[in-house]
């Protein structure tokens, strides 16, 4: 006997799922048959969908919300793809793309068109990941252009610092007390000491 699962995966542990779970349990799935992966989709090491997979077996059926859900990766997702419908002999139903439904149309030109509509979707959600991190990636070099900060801020120095830094150099001071007056970290006093040297 056949069985139906769902799959949802959102990118982060702080993104919301409910709008693919509401779409799924519209479909009357068991909830032990829904699996939910908190994880990015740049590949298929995921533990829930790893143990789906370990559970369909052939003529089950597999509803995603949107190719994007299944993964990121082009090459990766045609390949799972094959996997599924080829190896396992399950079929997938894509809710946001009704040709993308292995159920439909198994004649030739069927399985044809879906895999086109495949190829240039999972193109597409492969083209969107490369542009945001390109976009990032600018973004960030804007914001270092403009002298925005990133990482720790860091950390304020005592205003005698300078002295206790010449205090070491003459060996007045050790450099424990030196970094316990400062309450700094040992590569953070040298490279402060750096920079120190630079402004003399």
């Amino acid at each position: 006997m056949s069985h139906i699962y769902g799959y949802i995966r959102v990118s982060s542990r702080d993104q919301n799922e409910d709008r693919q779970l509401l779409a799924i349990q519209q479909l009357s799935i068991a909830q032990e048959n829904i699996f939910i992966d908190k994880q990015s989709g740049k590949d298929f090491q995921r533990p829930q969908y790893k143990k789906l997979v370990r559970k369909l077996k052939k003529d089950d059926v597999l509803y995603i919300k949107s190719i994007d859900r299944l993964g990121r990766n082009y090459a990766e997702i045609l390949e799972q793809w094959r996997i599924l419908t080829k190896s396992k002999g399950i079929d997938i139903v894509v809710l946001d793309m009704p040709l993308l439904d292995t159920r439909r149309g198994k004649d030739l030109m069927g399985t044809f068109l879906s895999d086109i509509v495949l190829q240039v979707l999972s193109f597409v959600a492969e083209n969107e990941r490369e542009n945001i991190r390109q976009r990032q990636a600018e973004g960030i070099a804007a914001a270092k252009a403009r002298g925005v900060r990133f990482g720790r801020p860091e950390k304020e120095l005592p205003d005698n610092f300078e002295a206790l830094v010449q205090a070491w150099e003459r060996e007045q001071l050790s450099l424990s007390d030196v970094l316990d007056l400062c309450q700094i970290s040992q590569s953070t006093f040298y490279r402060r000491r750096r920079d120190c040297h630079r402004r003399r």
